[in-house]
């Protein structure tokens, strides 16, 4: 695969949002109905996570943008925030080189969250050496490190590196 790793600028912004309209279409009628909405993430709610912190990076090939991955340092932890992949350029390992290239980045061990539901989601980071916390890990931990609904903790689930221990 050709292609470059870069990290995404202001100017990307309408594009970044195209790529996780489209994607993010995978989770319709799959996550709870109140947990949705068209678009899945307005534009409003991608600047708020650029502001609380959130680097995003993406995957350009001949000059277009075709998947991001956002990575955010919250203590002591990474967060892997947001990948997604345009849905015509999936399964090519575009996530897969955004995650390794994020990977090398991380200051901290890395966690990251997806919908319960999401199961193609889970498999992807399980197959790059991710494990599944418990619900009560995951729970805890989305309270800790992300800022989301309660309604959405409970229909989300944390997969970590593997060796890492939650601190006590």
């Amino acid at each position: 695969m050709t292609g470059m790793i870069r990290k995404c600028e202001d100017d990307d912004i309408p594009v970044m949002l195209e790529i996780i309209n489209d994607a993010a279409r995978a989770f319709q009628g799959v996550i709870p109905g109140d947990c949705w909405s068209e678009p899945y993430m307005p534009r409003d709610e991608l600047l708020a996570e650029i502001e609380d912190g959130v680097e995003f990076w993406g995957h350009e090939e001949a000059g277009q943008l075709i998947g991001i991955m956002g990575i955010q340092g919250v203590g002591e932890v990474t967060l892997i925030r947001h990948a997604y992949v345009r849905t015509s350029r999936r399964n090519r390992g575009v996530g897969s080189r955004l995650l390794k290239e994020l990977r090398r980045m991380a200051s901290g061990p890395i966690l990251m969250g997806t919908w319960i539901d999401a199961v193609w989601a889970i498999a992807f980071y399980e197959k790059h050496g991710f494990r599944r916390l418990t619900g009560a890990q995951s729970a805890r931990l989305l309270r800790r490190y992300w800022k989301i609904s309660d309604r959405q903790v409970k229909n989300s689930v944390v997969l970590a590196e593997r060796g890492w221990r939650e601190p006590d």
